[in-house]
């Protein structure tokens, strides 16, 4: 079930991660020791990144088996008698645009992962090259509409397209490998460390491009909730990790050997009597892998509502085992309509990817921040461990974001534009929900002087017992009141 939800947008970035490194504004020469350079990088920030910050740290850190962003800060929270009152409000504003960066994120996952997987016709006819766009946003609609299905349901049904899907990429990629068999010598990080050393500025805008390849974490850990982590980490290092690596490398040998491969080395990578089966198959593995981000931005909701930093929404529960698992039509409506703009807006995968990671590098800082806070307070970590853990792991998240923030002006603000909206609309609404229980506060009367005058009143009674929800048990509830008046 996991692979169907949790691992989609992470196991389809081989379709434009490798690819987009080598755009011809990066000005990177497709020379051997470049190629060994950008396939050490990918491999390292996918053991790094992945395997060992949010597979191994970060998923520790659960709030009743819901992961992400806002279950970290509900975790801090819950130490709130070690925090000063401006430290807290600083850690609570943090998380918060942590979480609406994820939204921003949210809208161009699905657009980017969809249009690469349908701008493989190209490749075969580049006279369909005019349906991509059209062809694209049907299959996000589509998409969005059986979200009402529910989380486990739909993982039964792309559970196994995805099983499919991993195992093709990863025999694709070795065979690649077995004709080219020096990729290997990639494995090494000094070809990374090498690229930086040759390359220098060329190398940092670069990072823009590599983190295309492990932009499915935070939605990753956002999905915890829905199946657990032991599912999630047996997935990864069994299935989703070598195929992503085989791959990857596989990308490498093809165009150490045919250099203008790089132009689309995924769809390259397979026989000529295969291509159209392969497209297929990543059309329908790019529409699951928007689903990662779709359920994590569901969860995501469930959470603010629950902290007070969101209107209630109509949150369904579409399983009867797993609490996690739920649907939000609201969050899904607002989705698919800005995914669907994003397609018409900037209409090519290329075109999405100038504004794609800035927002994901950006909650993967915050992530590494609230974790450190947390690990300090909650776990007790040693000076030293904590500093360690938040200086190796800041290095690398801030090298990607800073990379990302230069894609500002050529889109990258758009996702930053949707992130402002949406903490705004949070911070909002919390404080309009402060003021609201503050008035609610001093009109409400005090139970002890509610029960003095009842005990000296004549109060018709009915059979039965009402129970009133409040969030203040100081003093009664205004609609008790009103009952009673």
């Amino acid at each position: 079930l996991a692979l169907g939800v949790v691992f989609c947008d992470i196991g389809t970035s081989p379709l434009y991660a490798f690819r987009e490194s080598f755009r011809a504004e990066y000005g990177l020469a497709r020379t051997p020791d470049n190629v060994y350079g950008v396939v050490s990088l990918i491999l390292w920030a996918l053991i790094l990144t992945v395997s060992i910050k949010y597979i191994v740290f970060i998923m520790r850190a659960d709030n009743r088996g819901e992961g992400g962003i806002l279950a970290l800060l509900a975790l801090i929270l819950q130490q709130r008698e070690r925090l000063s009152k401006r430290w807290r409000v600083t850690l609570v504003m943090t998380g918060l645009i942590g979480a609406a960066l994820l939204y921003g994120d949210g809208v161009i996952t699905p657009a980017i992962t969809v249009l690469s997987a349908v701008e493989g016709l190209e490749v075969v006819t580049p006279t369909l090259s005019h349906l991509v766009v059209p062809l694209s946003v049907v299959i996000l609609v589509l998409l969005f509409l059986v979200q009402k299905r529910g989380t486990a349901k739909i993982g039964w049904v792309f559970g196994p397209v995805m099983l499919l899907w991993f195992g093709a990429i990863g025999v694709l990629g070795a065979y690649a490998i077995v004709q080219h068999p020096h990729i290997l010598l990639a494995i090494s990080p000094v070809y990374g460390v090498k690229l930086f050393m040759s390359s220098g500025y060329t190398a940092f805008l670069l990072l823009g491009a590599v983190v295309l390849a492990v932009t499915g974490t935070e939605a990753l850990y956002a999905d915890m909730g829905h199946f657990g982590r032991r599912s999630i980490r047996i997935a990864w290092f069994a299935l989703v990790l070598p195929s992503l690596v085989l791959n990857y490398f596989g990308q490498g040998a093809l165009v150490l050997e045919n250099p203008p491969a790089v132009e689309n080395p995924f769809f390259a990578l397979a026989p000529h009597a295969l291509l159209y089966p392969l497209i297929a198959l990543a059309t329908i593995a790019a529409v699951i892998a928007s689903q990662a981000l779709i359920t994590g931005a569901f969860s995501l909701t469930h959470q603010c509502v629950q902290l007070g930093y969101s209107p209630r929404f109509n949150i369904i529960h579409t399983s009867g085992e797993e609490a996690g698992q739920i649907y939000v039509p609201e969050v899904n409506h607002a989705l698919m309509v800005g995914c669907v703009i994003m397609v018409l807006g900037f209409g090519s995968a290329a075109a999405l990817s100038a504004a794609y990671g800035i927002a994901v590098t950006g909650t993967m800082v915050i992530t590494t921040l609230l974790f450190t806070q947390l690990a300090k307070m909650k776990w007790n970590w040693k000076p030293w461990q904590y500093i360690s853990f938040a200086g190796f792991f800041l290095t690398i998240d801030l090298g990607f974001a800073g990379s990302n923030m230069l894609k500002i002006e050529s889109g990258g603000w758009v996702p930053l534009a949707i992130a402002v909206a949406i903490f705004t609309l949070m911070t909002t609404w919390h404080s309009g929900r402060r003021i609201t229980r503050s008035l609610l506060r001093n009109a409400s009367l005090p139970l002890d002087s509610l029960l003095k005058s009842l005990a000296e009143t004549h109060v018709v009674r009915v059979p039965g017992t009402a129970v009133f929800m409040t969030a203040d048990s100081s003093g009664a509830p205004m609609v008790l009141l009103h009952h009673l008046k």
